[in-house]
């Protein structure tokens, strides 16, 4: 009688095995078989076409932000601009002292303080390198649809503003 017990204790922990391991191989199976395939050219050696950069907006008519804090972006070109650890050429215009001369924009009071709120009395060196927020129009769509309300388009109305 033992041995009957412990032959149907193995045999059902056989089969307990066997469920665990197809339940795997399914699983397994099944997500393989939802990764997408990767896009490229077919023959990675190959050398393609590009597709051609988009044309730059470069009006010189500033844009309106489409966020509180954005960064501006950049209404003219800056190919060939140089911007380097000794170069900048962009302080050439917006630096405080230069704004009468070129009539460009100050950059931001912001942009002479340290992360603490020390004022200085040259660009802080985390906002030197301006490109890394601001940024030039192309003419391209979008990548997504761009689905965001502004409050004024929800109804909210200004603080203080008649009920």
């Amino acid at each position: 009688m033992r041995s009957q017990d412990s032959l149907s204790m193995i045999a059902r922990r056989c089969w307990a095995f066997v469920a665990m391991v197809l339940c795997v191989l399914t699983t397994t199976f099944a997500l393989a078989q939802s990764v997408p395939e990767l896009s490229g050219q077919p023959n990675p050696m190959e050398t393609a076409g590009a597709k051609p950069m988009p044309k730059w907006i470069v009006d010189d008519i500033r844009k309106m932000r489409n966020y509180p804090d954005q960064p501006p972006i950049i209404p003219h070109s800056i190919d060939g601009y140089q911007l380097s650890v000794n170069t900048n050429r962009c302080m050439s215009c917006h630096r405080r002292e230069m704004t009468e001369g070129s009539g460009a924009p100050m950059i931001s009071v912001t942009h002479y303080m340290t992360r603490e709120g020390q004022m200085l009395a040259d660009v802080s060196p985390r906002r030197y390198f301006c490109t890394a927020c601001h940024v030039p129009q192309a003419e391209s769509r979008p990548l997504v649809d761009n689905v965001f309300k502004d409050m004024s388009d929800l109804g909210v109305k200004p603080a203080g503003a008649e009920q």
